[in-house]
């Protein structure tokens, strides 16, 4: 996965750090919860009250049979945990409607995958901003295209038939990116991409990331002057502790 750093505000004490750590994680809670809201305004309202509706059966049932003393303390762990798995899910459909439709949006979900992941973003485009990137992990190499159907179809070919030149023998999975026929919604890509069988050892790994690096990069510039700001977007989750 990919690691992002953050810089630390020059007013504050450097001799908080610990202090300073735990701000971070609440600004980015507070970033999540704000993303939340304004993705699906009914959200942390479902989470909220599934983890109450969890306590209060458990509380009814408790007094009811008389294990109160058991099912209440399990009913507040329970009721915090359904709340945390909604609100969970909840933010993850944020942060893929927060970066649908963006250039690089595939790679920036490539670049936060779990595991170990070697990712090439654009190793492959058009003059229409067509765009391929590539991740090499225990399932092999994956080529993910985004852009228009059509055009990705002969860009992925072209590149699957380079990539193939050193990658013997090595699995090379294709994925086009997008809503249209035939291509993968972003927000399952990850959970498509972890799902593929694992056939590659570490060894074999380095190996092929070894001869990729050899290939001649294969990216065609587009007409016209390149934006000047241009950037990946990144994916807006909080550090994993």
């Amino acid at each position: 996965m990919s690691r992002k750093s953050e810089a630390a505000d020059p007013a504050t004490n450097t001799g908080t750090a610990v202090d300073l750590a735990s701000a971070g994680r609440l600004k980015q809670m507070r970033m999540v919860v704000g993303m939340v809201r304004k993705a699906n305004p009914k959200a942390l309202p479902i989470a909220i009250g599934a983890g109450l509706g969890t306590l209060v059966i458990l509380v009814i049932v408790g007094l009811v049979t008389g294990l109160g003393a058991l099912l209440i303390p399990f009913g507040v762990l329970l009721g915090v945990l359904v709340t945390v798995i909604l609100f969970g899910r909840f933010a993850s459909s944020a942060q893929y409607s927060a970066i649908e439709g963006q250039p690089g949006a595939a790679a920036a979900v490539l670049e936060n995958m779990r595991g170990n992941w070697t990712v090439t973003p654009a190793i492959a485009a058009n003059r229409n901003m067509d765009v391929v990137h590539r991740a090499v992990g225990k399932p092999g190499v994956i080529l993910v295209g985004e852009g228009s159907p059509a055009r990705l179809a002969s860009l992925l070919t072209a590149e699957k038939k380079r990539v193939a030149r050193v990658a013997y023998e090595v699995p090379i999975i294709e994925f086009q990116v997008g809503n249209d026929e035939g291509q993968i919604p972003i927000s399952k890509l990850q959970r498509k991409i972890m799902r593929l069988p694992r056939k590659l050892k570490p060894d074999a790994i380095s190996d092929i990331n070894h001869r990729l690096k050899a290939l001649q990069p294969s990216l065609q510039a587009p007409k016209g002057p390149l934006p000047r700001n241009a950037r990946q977007p990144k994916m807006p989750r909080p550090k994993a502790r």
